[in-house]
């Protein structure tokens, strides 16, 4: 039989293709593969820490008493196209003892002239430092709440604020000469500075939303008693159910539970009491 040489080298090809398909089957196997439970393991141990390189990732699960290498490591590691950076969920830990956060919001009177209303929060057990109310907000003003909500030398060490123009140069000069670092937040980000932000949601909810503002008076002794009652009394499911004000628990035998009220009766707070 007459055949052309291409015909020829094509036999051979398909021979030798032929020939590997029947040694890989009948073959020793190759390398196993890796569990998906341990990629995935692999892949969140890489996300959670951005800073981790293999070798870290690696001996974290040899101490789990995961045998694997470490260049298999590194081929399932997640790649992060930008340096690491830690949240801001990290800076807000790591800083909740010497952070505090200021914000303004507005509240309407019945006369719908609108008020202002300065927030000055305390990280460490979400204690309310500082309010104050005016309709007529200006960076010198909101510099003098700042001198009186930390005298003398109780100024923190942060402050976390949006990119308001109500704190111009004013307010930046006065946290300079207080020794405070100022860290604003990226526009339109309320989630960075969330524990104020939750604050004022907390006052609309529990008190103002259910208030009509006569001015600012009226406003100022709203809000002076639900701080009170805020502060002393309210429950945070952040600082394990207790109060910023530290509330210690009342045992059965001092006494019965009575009721009094707070914040003009929207809201109560209970203690035993002998009789």
């Amino acid at each position: 039989m007459i055949v052309k040489a291409e015909t020829v080298i094509a036999w051979h090809r398909k021979g030798f293709r032929l020939f590997w398909t029947w040694r890989i089957h009948r073959g020793k196997p190759g390398r196993p593969k890796v569990p998906q439970e341990i990629r995935d393991l692999i892949r969140m141990l890489s996300q959670n820490n951005p800073r981790w390189g293999a070798p870290r990732i690696h001996g974290e699960l040899l101490k789990l008493s995961i045998e694997i290498t470490e260049p298999t490591v590194g081929k399932y590691m997640v790649r992060h196209r930008k340096p690491p950076s830690q949240t801001w969920r990290t800076f807000l830990e790591n800083h909740v003892k010497t952070t505090v956060s200021v914000d303004f919001f507005t509240v309407p009177t019945i006369r719908f002239q609108i008020l202002y209303v300065f927030l000055v929060l305390a990280h460490e057990r979400r204690r309310i430092v500082h309010f104050a109310v005016t309709a007529h907000p200006t960076a010198e003003w909101t510099a003098q709440q700042l001198r009186e909500a930390f005298p003398w030398d109780s100024a923190p060490q942060y402050l976390l604020r949006d990119r308001d123009r109500i704190f111009g140069h004013d307010f930046v000069d006065q946290v300079k000469a207080m020794g405070i670092k100022q860290v604003p937040s990226a526009p339109r980000s309320p989630w960075q500075r969330a524990y104020v932000e939750r604050l004022m949601g907390s006052i609309r909810r529990e008190c103002l939303d259910h208030n009509i503002v006569l001015g600012e008076r009226s406003l100022r002794r709203a809000l002076a008693s639900y701080v009170s009652y805020y502060y002393n009394w309210r429950t945070h499911l952040s600082l394990g159910k207790d109060a910023p004000q530290f509330r210690p628990t009342q045992a059965s035998a001092e006494g019965k539970v009575v009721e009094i009220r707070e914040v003009g009766g929207l809201h109560h707070h209970y203690e035993r009491q002998a009789a």
